[in-house]
């Protein structure tokens, strides 16, 4: 993945199309921050008026009622419509958080196979998790404390100028200077520390989530005090960097509180030669000192700030740059939707490699006519799988062209292609959520009626209807509560719900046992039937029936036929079933030995 830069002024400009649906909220918002920043600049004003008013020396000694009325009014019309301002923007802040996830979302699932096989899935999750939240910080420090800073800064500038003279806002405009400056230079270097800070995090994670997800790995295997050890290193490298990070800080703060103080310092001692000269008022002093706290109070704010507009820009870095991931795999721009007439599939002199140094299928060429079985058996490695994710378009093919009732597939949409064919792979793995809605996910829009006969056509109706909460049972984590059989019942109540005119069954009950398998295998060939149907095959025995068998080593296809015929060629085919033959003989004799008693010695 490419190393993004956290530019920030890159990516307001990439969160800026989330805004513009809301522009009238960002215009209403924007006026009501100006007047907030008018009437909070306008409450020194009002204790100016107020303080002079009752100096001796200038008027009269009278309770400025109207005064320190308006005082009271232009500090809550600061407050009220710097809230009114927060409740306006907060929609678009959620609208944005919310619009930049579901389009990562959207665009993972777009990404190619390759990808997602590549990553942890851990790991992308907080990086989304991460930006999206980012999303919504970075807007609401820039427009919640930033903007307000800068207006602010504005404001007290003109009114020095106006009320004072171009000293007091030369030396304003260079204290704001040189803060920002030193805030910015230092955070510049504080974010490496951070972005290593995430990167272990997201590691640390994508392990956690990892060892999880094989618990039953883990415990097989007594692991748990090494996974525990493996995370605690990764916790130890995040400790070290959050321990780095935070010191840097010291130095940061540091920084800031001293051009702060040596700025007030500056102004105040001008401010009181002033008033000794008689050149200025006790209430221009208060005016000054006044100002200048009310300012320093988003000055100190503003180094903070930066930091988490800075932290807004790194934690959305990684999802930027999972954006910008291209899909290996795309619709082509005048792709149609396919056109299913009887569903013939043909693989015409297909080749293909995962690695361009590593070739796995060699000008594999065959036709699987409308409604007939083509099973394809070969060793491990052989490509046999490969053959189904490129059926799927999960990948393109390297030479050569997969067709559908004639139309090239990757000339179609990839929705349409998809909709046309179900699968019952090998590893059957459930969402953790009720056997209703692991079936349903066939067809989300299903009915409950076509949801029971889609489960009794797959023989697990009456299963679930023995079970307490019946289709409102959770499966757990990967469909861990069901067993293998039940698992691949589910699997195949939801491919019949899909209905779809093509089927691929990837070794769909290698993992079973022999009475499991017969069973289900008959439960297999009962929804095949009139399907257009791709059986990829360990078992022999369960592909004795196919229209055509055709058998793959090393990415080419060495011999082709029915069952019968094959086993008269005596070649690939009948050793293999030969050798399948014996060991299913042997593993009776073998419990038999297993079972008898031991002699006497």
């Amino acid at each position: 993945m490419p190393k993004p830069s956290a530019s920030i002024p890159s990516t307001l400009r990439r969160i800026a199309p989330y805004l513009r649906e809301h522009g009238g909220r960002v215009a209403v918002a924007l006026g009501l921050l100006i007047v907030a920043k008018i009437a909070t600049i306008g409450v020194p004003l009002s204790l100016k008026a107020i303080v002079d008013h009752l100096d001796p020396r200038i008027a009269m000694l009278t309770v400025p009622i109207a005064l320190i009325a308006g005082y009271g009014l232009l500090r809550l019309i600061g407050t009220l419509f710097g809230q009114l301002r927060d409740t306006v923007f907060e929609r678009v802040a959620q609208r944005a958080m919310r619009s930049s996830g579901v389009e990562s979302f959207r665009h993972l699932h777009a990404l190619s196979l390759r990808f997602h096989l590549e990553r942890h899935t851990g790991g992308v999750g907080r990086d989304i998790s991460r930006g999206t939240r980012g999303v919504y910080n970075l807007l609401g420090w820039v427009v919640f404390n930033i903007l307000p800073t800068l207006v602010e800064i504005g404001l007290v500038t003109a009114l020095l100028l106006r009320e004072l003279d171009w000293r007091y806002a030369v030396v304003t405009l260079a204290t704001m200077v040189v803060y920002i400056a030193a805030t910015i230079w230092i955070s510049e270097w504080r974010t490496a520390g951070v972005r290593a800070m995430n990167e272990v995090e997201s590691l640390s994670n994508a392990r956690a989530v990892d060892s999880l997800l094989n618990y039953e790995t883990v415990k097989y295997f007594g692991n748990e005090e090494f996974e525990a050890r493996r995370y605690d290193t990764e916790l130890r490298r995040y400790e070290d960097a959050a321990v780095k990070t935070e010191s840097s800080l010291a130095v940061l703060n540091s920084a800031q509180a001293l051009v702060i103080a040596a700025g007030l310092t500056v102004l105040m001692a001008m401010a009181a030669s002033g008033v000794v000269a008689h050149t200025l008022t006790v209430g221009d002093l208060v005016l000054v000192n006044t100002l200048l706290l009310q300012l320093s109070i988003p000055l100190n704010m503003l180094g903070f700030t930066y930091r988490q507009i800075k932290q807004g820009a790194i934690d959305m870095e990684r999802m930027f740059a999972l954006l910008d991931e291209r899909a290996e795999v795309r619709d082509a721009a005048d792709a149609q939707p396919l056109r299913v007439a009887g569903g013939e599939v043909r693989f015409e002199n297909v080749s293909f490699a995962y690695d361009p140094q590593r070739q796995i299928l060699h000008d594999v060429d065959f036709t699987i006519p409308s409604g007939k079985t083509l099973a394809v058996v070969g060793t491990t490695g052989a490509g046999k799988s490969t053959l189904s994710r490129l059926l799927f378009r999960f990948y393109d093919v390297s030479a050569g062209r997969i067709t559908i009732d004639g139309q090239d597939i990757r000339d179609v949409t990839q929705q349409s292609l998809r909709a046309a064919i179900g699968i019952v792979p090998q590893d059957t793995v459930l969402f953790n959520d009720t056997i209703y809605y692991n079936i349903a996910y066939g067809r989300p829009q299903a009915s409950r009626e076509e949801i029971e006969a889609a489960a009794r056509a797959a023989h697990i109706h009456d299963f679930v209807m023995s079970l307490p909460q019946r289709y409102d049972t959770q499966v757990g984590e990967r469909g861990l509560k069901l067993s293998g059989g039940e698992k691949q019942r589910v699997a195949i109540a939801r491919t019949v719900l899909k209905d779809p005119a093509i089927l691929v069954f990837d070794e769909a009950t290698s993992a079973l046992d022999t009475r499991t398998e017969k069973i289900i295998q008959g439960e297999l060939a009962e929804i095949a039937r009139a399907r257009t149907t791709l059986i990829i095959a360990h078992r022999l025995s369960t592909i004795v029936d196919a229209d055509e068998i055709i058998v793959l080593e090393h990415g080419r296809i060495v011999e082709r036929g029915t069952h019968a015929t094959l086993l008269t060629r005596e070649g690939r085919y009948a050793a293999l079933w030969a050798l399948q033959q014996q060991a299913t003989r042997e593993t009776p004799a073998a419990s038999a030995d297993a079972s008898a008693p031991v002699a006497a010695n």
